[in-house]
């Protein structure tokens, strides 16, 4: 990577920019994100060329003229950035790295990563093409999905608990919340477990059997933030229990969201780390940003 700023930066925010209107509104956002956290910015541009072309005197010219042009648009991205917040310490970098090895790497010290949803040139497909994907299921720090449209604030973090595990999650939910100064909404959806063979439906089970499930399911999401009012007084909390599919309750709720935080649940693939199906479905249809914090890969 070659670094064309002098700041050390720890703990800052970094954004991946290719000059594409999405990566601009992700600048935007990246530029917001690092001013709520009081921390510096770093803006990560890829090289538009293949590093392994063809040798020749030709070939040099050409890679000297696309290096000029990135520079120029890594340089425009950073101007950007200071005109959206006079005095942010703003990094600008590029890379000879794939896009989604770069992005990956610099995230590893960064509080967030944020992309947008399609890119060109450098970052071809981000996102929701296949370098995204790939940063969403490799990232080791939180990761921002610019989705949605411009729009005034709804006052509200919408966090999609899938269990009391997810408390990284819900941790990230209330620092967001306190930030922003917003409500934050702890939704979990939930459906009857799947009949079991003796049964035909699940209403084959007892009422008592039912009602287990039903408080069991319902207590979810004030166990999970159960440990952390105390942390956070200043936060208001809305804790909701809904019987009805993840997807479909998440993608409703993104609607009058802010900025919606889910733990990114990873497995090991014969293809590498997969993300799970409520992830993607978010990734691709949430009504508002998405923020995916991860969590260990699970190797089952």
């Amino acid at each position: 990577m070659t670094d064309t700023g002098n700041a050390t930066l720890t703990g800052h925010v970094t954004v991946g920019f290719d000059g594409s209107v999405h990566a601009a509104r992700a600048l935007d956002l990246a530029t917001d994100e690092a001013v709520r956290r009081e921390t510096a910015l770093e803006i990560v541009c890829g090289w538009p060329w293949d590093k392994h072309s063809r040798a020749g005197h030709g070939a040099r010219d050409e890679a000297q003229r696309l290096y000029e042009a990135s520079r120029e648009v890594t340089e425009r991205a950073a101007e950007r950035a200071r005109k959206r917040a006079p005095g942010l310490p703003v990094t600008p970098r590029l890379t000879t790295e794939a896009a989604a090895a770069a992005l990956v790497g610099a995230g590893l010290t960064a509080a967030l990563t944020v992309v947008g949803t399609r890119g060109h040139g450098g970052f071809t497909g981000l996102l929701l093409g296949s370098v995204s994907l790939r940063v969403a299921a490799h990232c080791a720090t939180p990761l921002l999905v610019v989705r949605g449209q411009d729009r005034a604030p709804r006052g509200e973090v919408l966090v999609g608990v899938a269990s009391e595990a997810d408390i990284d999650a819900v941790r990230f939910g209330f620092e967001e919340s306190r930030r922003r100064d917003a409500e934050l909404r702890l939704l979990h959806a939930w459906q009857y477990p799947a009949a079991a063979p003796a049964m035909a439906t699940p209403m084959a089970m007892s009422g008592d059997e039912l009602a287990r499930v039903r408080d069991s399911e319902q207590s979810v999401p004030r166990l999970a933030a159960s440990a952390l009012r105390e942390e956070y007084p200043e936060v208001k909390v809305r804790e909701e229990a809904v019987l009805q599919s993840a997807e479909r309750a998440l993608l409703e709720a993104s609607q009058g969201a802010d900025v919606m935080v889910i733990a990114a649940h990873r497995r090991t693939h014969a293809l590498g780390l997969q993300l799970g199906p409520v992830t993607l479905a978010m990734l691709h249809h949430a009504r508002c940003p998405v923020t995916l914090v991860p969590v260990p890969v699970d190797p089952s």
